[in-house]
């Protein structure tokens, strides 16, 4: 009987064995392809965005904010404090600490409690990546069996760069550089001892040690891992005194944005072509100037107080701006501001607002004219005219009226006094003498799309977003050659080690000696015309104002010999800004405010515009100097007098 049992109990031990043995068989076999995820990391990345000098801007995520950093960047003194304080043997063990887990396990048996971890660095990269915290035997085994395949694949070097880049550091904070970043605003390299042992204190209690809301229980345990590498040897007396006494500063966010709209353009753009921009460890180095940014956010803010003052009817809730500056030469977008304050709405006006542009169309109509043969010295006729629109029915035909801003005519004037006083009347007899469908198709080549066939285009029916119209309006500010706007001048993954850079596009339109032929009229908007409010001392500008019907929309589109300004205001829901507010009144004052700031920050601007070959000057009957070119020359032969070249 007793050997019956005996057998008995053998076969039991056995087919226990077996199955504990199938059991740690099926766990091994489960984990064979998880230790890949480790292996061939690839965690969620933020992009980081960058201004043409290299100062970071802004940060964006759509899964975690994590900025990423490779082993050779990390600081030796990081390595050190996080193995005093997680794993002092970790160049020495395989990836599990047997003799720990023994210690571990003799501890808690005396206490009757858990009392001691005995998880190595590799072990706790495993369950941070993969496995739950749960505490259960079979997690625990995947752990070590997860970690054996780790530790025989990876280098110790690369574990730690995955664990330094994947541990959570509270407030929002994937790995050490960007709790670096977000904690004390400094680079890896420039932290203090102190300050290391503020962030290896969090991986224990990302939200219990989160030194902004519990400084004093994060310098407690980064004070106690000092103490830890002191009593080791690994930090000597003074280092340790000095770190202990620090106190230092802890900011609450990571990074104030400082071009937010800017900023959003650029993804917009992007996103589509690089729909992994926000997750990958992209560096989005832009076009924008930061200095300039800065200047064009003050100055939208600036007009905003201005405007409210003026017309106490204004509602502060319903005005609202936009601004874009650029290099026409280069299309290069330096500034960008789409609204007066981006916490209140993201709506981006300078990109998405597609609005009415009143008589800043008029240059590209006198620039059709003048390509067809007339000369800015050209007679026309500043009289009333009445337009029938037909309806579906003649019950339904509407009558158009258009009249003057000054509600006056003024004969036959000149084409540049016509452009520079903006005469609506003027530019409506124009394009009837040029004919509507020489001017659709003018302005198509222009790059104006769906183009209605009716004459109040010529008045700025047409829709544009300040986007869109300063690329338009590089045609004349670069001289006839049209610049596409761009935002972007490269991408990096630092991790990848790829690079992709963004290459300029221009399109030549026309001569520059035709360009200069408007830009020489637009310069007398500013000096005697409707943009007078926009003159600045010291420097030439060209620009022309635009207002919409019932004062709905102001513009200024202005420019300098290498930069260019598109300014625009109103209220959002399109409503009226109130009697008199022009486009001259509203917004060309944002631009002198701009400008004169401006020319201190950046002195090397260039002051005058150069005059092109093929440009020639005749005398009026009047005695007034004007320009002629080959395409445009004087109104009649006999009105020549003594050309000067």
């Amino acid at each position: 009987m007793i050997k019956k049992i005996f057998a008995f109990l053998l076969v039991l031990i056995f087919i226990l064995i077996v199955i504990a043995l199938s059991y740690i068989a099926y766990l091994y076999e489960s984990t064979k392809f998880t230790a890949e995820k480790i292996i061939y990391y690839t965690p969620p990345q933020s992009a980081l965005f960058f201004d043409r000098n290299g100062k970071l801007i802004d940060i964006r995520y759509s899964k975690e904010n994590r900025i990423y950093v490779k082993y050779k960047d990390i600081p030796g003194r990081i390595i050190e404090t996080l193995i005093a304080t997680e794993d002092t043997s970790f160049f020495e063990h395989p990836g599990v600490n047997y003799n720990a887990i023994l210690r571990a396990i003799i501890k808690d048996i005396k206490a009757g409690k858990k009392v001691e971890g005995a998880s190595t660095i590799t072990q706790q990269l495993v369950r941070n990546i993969y496995l739950n915290r749960k505490k259960t035997i079979q997690r625990k085994l995947k752990e070590i069996f997860i970690s054996l395949k780790v530790e025989q694949i990876l280098s110790k070097e690369e574990i730690l760069e995955r664990y330094l880049n994947q541990i959570y550091l509270g407030h929002g904070y994937y790995g050490i550089k960007t709790a670096a970043l977000g904690y004390f605003h400094k680079d890896l390299k420039d932290l203090t001892l102190k300050e290391i042992a503020m962030l290896i204190a969090l991986p224990k209690g990302p939200s219990l040690y989160d030194p902004v809301k519990h400084y004093n229980l994060n310098i407690k345990r980064a004070n106690w891992i000092l103490k830890r590498m002191y009593n080791i040897g690994w930090i000597t007396p003074k280092e340790y005194k000095e770190a202990i006494l620090q106190t230092p500063k802890v900011y609450n966010t990571i990074l104030t944005p400082k071009a937010p709209y800017a900023v959003d353009a650029v993804i917009k753009k992007i996103i589509k072509e690089y729909p992994d921009l926000l997750s990958r460890g992209y560096y989005v180095y832009t076009t924008i100037d930061l200095p300039t940014q800065k200047l064009a956010q003050e100055a939208i803010k600036w007009n905003y107080k201005r405007l409210l003052k003026i017309n106490k009817k204004l509602n502060p809730d319903k005005l609202n701006g936009a601004l874009i500056t650029i290099n026409q030469q280069t299309g290069d977008v330096l500034a960008l501001v789409g609204g007066i304050d981006y916490q209140k709405s993201k709506f981006n006006r300078a990109i998405q607002a597609k609005r009415s542009i009143g008589s800043a169309m008029k240059p590209f109509i006198y620039q059709i004219a003048l390509n067809l043969g007339f000369n800015p010295a050209s007679l026309i006729p500043d009289i009333s005219r009445t337009f029938k629109i037909p309806g579906n029915t003649p019950q339904e035909d509407e009558i158009w009226k258009p009249k003057n801003y000054e509600k006056n005519t003024l004969g036959l004037i000149t084409l540049r006094e016509s452009l520079v006083h903006s005469r609506n009347l003027a530019t409506i007899n124009l394009a009837t003498s040029i004919g509507l469908n020489k001017i659709i198709s003018g302005l198509e080549a222009f790059g104006f799309k769906n183009i209605p066939p009716n004459l109040s285009i010529v008045l700025g029916s047409v829709g544009q977003t300040p986007w869109t119209l300063a690329q338009k309006y590089t045609i004349f500010s670069n001289y006839g050659i049209k610049s596409y706007l761009q935002i972007v001048k490269k991408l990096t993954i630092p991790k990848e080690e790829i690079t992709i850079k963004f290459k300029q596009k221009q399109e030549d339109i026309e001569p520059d000696f035709q360009a200069y032929l408007i830009i020489d009229m637009l310069k007398d908007v500013v000096k005697k015309g409707t943009g007078r409010n926009a003159k600045v001392k010291g420097i030439e500008i060209a620009g022309k104002t635009g207002t919409t019907n019932n004062y709905v929309d102001a513009w200024f589109c202005a420019f300098t010999p290498n930069t260019q300004t598109i300014i625009w205001f109103g209220n959002d829901d399109s409503t009226s800004l109130g009697k008199g507010m022009s486009g001259g009144r509203v917004s060309a004052p944002v631009f002198k405010y701009f400008y004169q700031k401006l020319l201190k920050i950046h002195p090397e601007l260039i002051r005058k515009f150069k005059i092109p070959t093929g440009v020639k000057f005749f005398i009026t009957p009047k005695g007034q100097k004007e320009l002629f070119t080959k395409i445009s020359p004087p109104p009649n032969s006999q009105e020549i007098n003594v050309p000067v070249f």
